[in-house]
């Protein structure tokens, strides 16, 4: 028997069909890979399985269980399933843990809720829990915001095995984390699977980790399963058009036509940044904690840079510094000239050189505002900046230019998708036409087929504009399609840059070859 069988799955919004018939299925032990476009029907069909749609949604078919029809249960009987049977990692640990409350306390809320353990008890299994995901160091009164990305995600984790689910849907768990820590959840969830004998529903955009973990693969497109099978089969077949397409999308290619780059846009000269060390006593405090070391390079115009590492080396700090954010201890940065003030006031003709995509779009929108006006909000810093229609037609311009429709300047951040979200923060950095933009991990959260598209994009505004691009990103396979040049960072340091094809395939430092190892790589053939 199956442990989970779904049949002929339906489900209909306010009579718009989502979800047309889907049916998978997935044994003990065994690793499903759920893969297809945002907007596909990978995450409803998840929350099916769960009992979590929402309100207004009606749903038909079945979703088995050992058997048991979870589509028929009371919400009362989903609650005692969840948690004990089927356990969830969403994509945003952030959002998915409760700030106020300590990951013991979390964890342990798990087992007390389903009247599995004293509260000693519950605490004891949080902290088995918490061991067996790697975060034995870590005291079970920490809070989430004391700990990386990474970290955050082993918590959701501890959370969803505490009680030893049959079944672990796993939604986009690895979207956010750099190449080491995504290869470390990863190892993780395959040896869980192994020691527990669970299910693992592995929901993703990434198809090179699917192939490196899926026993078998479903292709999701308009609410339907087009191609099913083993991994192998579906890979190396490539029965239906759109699984083509997928791959195709995919795969690894670089975009950039070769280009002599003469005139310096961005200089970056024996940059160093402090934190102040943490407090000792009432009034000591610990040495400063250099975050960046004597980073030096320059940007010229019209190149695409690419800075790699994992978190916590520095990417971010530097990019702070650079978009004037945060003081330096030592150096100097320029923008074509022009000294960028780091931490100080900056000029408007210097800012609005040069603009930024953040890694939570989210997080940088006002969630009060409709798209129209997010998008023309960096026009403050153009002199002749457009009014009127003329506003009006340069948002269009830019939602169409990233993928999105004219009509979307009405509608707010919340009825975007993750993937839509970070299309807007594209067309925003791009409205006004910068000379720089700062791109932090602005790709993440894309589907493949939509990655792609916006990585044409950016690589075609580039020829046309002179536009010159810094992207951070762990995504390796990102830097590999779009970077000229790429700079790997470690520690606070550059430990090594070159040219991007040397980098990738001669490495020079051990660091950048462990990068590479750790990296997943979708090879198949035909």
């Amino acid at each position: 028997m199956k442990l989970l069988a779904v049949e002929r799955l339906r489900v209909a919004i306010g009579g718009t069909p989502i979800l047309r018939d889907v049916s998978f299925a997935l044994g003990p032990g065994e690793t499903l890979g759920l893969i297809g476009e945002s907007g596909s029907g990978k995450s409803m069909a998840a929350l099916a399985v769960m009992g979590l749609l929402p309100d207004r949604a009606e749903a038909a078919g079945r979703a088995l269980l050992d058997g048991r029809d979870l589509l028929a249960r009371t919400e009362a009987e989903l609650c005692a399933i969840r948690g004990r049977d089927v356990g969830m990692i969403f994509q945003e640990p952030m959002t998915a843990l409760n700030p106020l409350q300590t990951i013991g306390a979390q964890v342990a809320e798990t087992v007390r809720v389903h009247g599995a353990a004293s509260r000693g008890e519950a605490a004891r299994v949080a902290r088995a829990s918490l061991d067996r995901v790697g975060l034995a160091a870590f005291p079970l009164g920490r809070y989430p915001h004391e700990l990386s990305g990474g970290q955050r995600q082993r918590v959701c984790i501890a959370m969803a095995i505490a009680l030893r689910p049959r079944l672990l849907i796993a939604d986009e768990p690895t979207t956010a984390l750099d190449v080491t820590t995504q290869a470390a959840i990863l190892d993780l969830l395959r040896r869980l699977v192994a020691e527990d004998g669970m299910g693992l529903m592995l929901i993703t955009h990434d198809l090179a980790v699917v192939a490196e973990m899926a026993d078998r693969i479903a292709v999701m497109t308009e609410g339907k399963v087009v191609e099913a099978g083993g991994a192998r089969e579906v890979l190396r077949g490539m029965r239906h058009p759109y699984t083509r397409a997928l791959i195709a999308a995919s795969a690894p290619r670089s975009r950039r036509l070769p280009r002599i780059a003469r005139t310096p846009r961005l200089e970056v000269e024996g940059v160093t940044r402090d934190y102040p060390g943490p407090r000792r006593g009432l009034l000591g405090r610990e040495p400063p904690v250099r975050a960046v070391r004597n980073v030096s390079f320059t940007l010229h115009a019209g190149e695409s840079l690419g800075l790699v590492g994992e978190s916590g080396c520095g990417k971010s700090t530097l990019t702070r510094a650079i978009l004037g954010l945060d003081p330096i201890q030592g150096g100097r940065i320029a923008l074509d000239g022009h000294e960028v003030r780091a931490g100080g006031h900056m000029p408007a003709a210097v800012r609005a050189r040069m603009q930024a995509v953040f890694q939570d779009p989210y997080g940088s929108f006002d969630p009060r505002w409709r798209v129209a006006r997010l998008l023309a909000e960096p026009f403050h810093l153009v002199e002749d900046a457009p009014r009127g229609a003329d506003r009006a037609r340069a948002v269009a311009e830019a939602l169409e230019a990233v993928g999105l429709s004219a009509a979307d300047a009405g509608k707010y951040p919340h009825e975007f998708s993750g993937g839509q979200r970070q299309r807007l923060a594209i067309a925003r950095a791009l409205i006004i036409r910068p000379k720089l933009i700062i791109l932090d991990e602005a790709v993440s959260a894309l589907d493949v087929q939509v990655r792609a598209q916006v990585l044409d994009l950016l690589d075609r505004l580039s020829t046309r504009l002179g536009l010159s691009y810094l992207f951070i990103t762990h995504d390796l396979n990102v830097v590999r399609a779009v970077a000229d040049r790429v700079m790997v960072m470690k520690a606070g340091e550059i430990v090594e840059t070159g040219p991007t094809a040397r980098v990738f395939e001669a490495p020079q430092h051990p660091y950048t070859s462990e990068l590479l190892a750790a990296a997943p790589v979708l090879e198949m053939t035909a």
